[in-house]
């Protein structure tokens, strides 16, 4: 059984969510003569049965795994291999692999002639339920994460839920931050569902998680409004990773800025003890981390500055007024900020 979510918007498509999806590509595709391949080494196997399937002639360009992937020198590397093989604007990119190579394919599909199309095949829970839904694409530079990139939808989006059953453990578990942070933002059911069992309910976890995040953006693709509150977490999660070199998973990263984020709403007097208390204990039933380095709040601040989020010297938050009650803070006290980091230092 396959699920069809659809995303509305200028430019809508269909993500969707089964097992053995590998026969819908070829529609996706379509017509085109080329079509580039992305995929990390681990994923040759998967990335080569695709390409089986498609008439097509393809180009496989392998490219480092995770966020050593995203770099201006990968995307460089790839527009380079298009060029080669003599890509045109009715040619298609696909990503297959986790948020950072479908991220990196949307970039260069975006880039390419002044955008191609592309479709992300997603073999982590993270890249399912977040970074191949929305037409985000880009990359990281040393100033920070995604700072570079475009918004750039693709024709659809393919969420096997058969690469779930080789994820590793850990990349499962970070997936779910994500998943968390859409039942606090807008559909508690998903809260109670990783309170039960997480792994029981992967199936209903993602189709909800990719139903929130389809909504949102259906609407605002390119964050001058609503889009904003799936950032919830997100100001000082990516400011932890960048801290950490991006060696820490984007996951466990959100986990801990939801932390942050629910005590800074709660001590904002905008959200009540008992659902910011919900977080560290929903994200620690998934074996999520909910605290980081003490000493590390004069590096995070300044990271936070150059956020995507910012706007001028103002630092904007996303919060809660209560649950699946997103809001924006704007410019809070530094001794506020201080505080709720306090709430999440070790």
């Amino acid at each position: 059984m396959v699920t069809r979510i659809q995303v509305g918007g200028d430019r809508p498509y269909e993500v969707l969510v089964g097992h053995g999806l590998a026969g819908e590509l070829p529609g996706l595709i379509g017509d085109a003569a080329r079509v580039a391949v992305l995929y990390s080494a681990p994923l040759r196997e998967r990335a080569e049965a695709l390409a089986g399937a498609l008439a097509a002639k393809v180009t496989p360009i392998e490219v480092p795994d995770a966020e050593r992937g995203k770099t201006v020198e990968v995307a460089a590397r790839c527009w380079d291999a298009l060029g080669e093989a003599g890509f045109t604007r009715s040619d298609v990119v696909v990503g297959v692999g986790g948020g950072a190579v479908t991220d990196l394919a949307g970039f260069v599909a975006a880039s390419w002639l002044r955008g191609v199309r592309w479709v992300p095949v997603s073999t982590s829970l993270l890249g399912m339920v977040d970074a191949s839904v929305g037409g985000k694409t880009g990359v990281n530079i040393a100033a920070g994460k995604n700072l570079v990139g475009a918004f750039h939808p693709p024709a659809g989006v393919l969420c096997d839920l058969g690469a779930l059953a080789t994820l590793p453990p850990d990349d499962l578990t970070a997936g779910l931050a994500e998943v968390i942070k859409c039942g606090f933002i807008a559909d508690p059911r998903i809260l109670e569902l990783v309170e039960q069992d997480p792994t029981a309910h992967l199936r209903e976890l993602v189709e909800r998680a990719v139903r929130v995040k389809a909504e949102v953006v259906g609407v605002d693709l390119k964050e001058s409004g609503p889009r904003e509150i799936l950032n919830y977490g997100h100001t000082l999660g990516h400011a932890i990773e960048k801290r950490e070199k991006y060696t820490w998973k984007h996951g466990h990263a959100i986990s801990v800025g939801l932390i942050f984020a629910a005590e800074l709403s709660r001590l904002s007097g905008r959200l009540d003890d008992a659902t910011a208390a919900r977080h560290r204990a929903v994200l620690e039933k998934a074996g999520l981390p909910t605290a980081y380095a003490k000493d590390a709040w004069t590096d995070l601040l300044a990271a936070m500055r150059v956020d995507k989020k910012a706007r001028a010297d103002t630092l904007r938050f996303v919060v809660l007024d209560g649950l699946a009650k997103p809001g924006i803070l704007t410019g809070p006290a530094e001794g506020l900020l201080r505080a709720a980091y306090a709430e999440v230092a070790r």
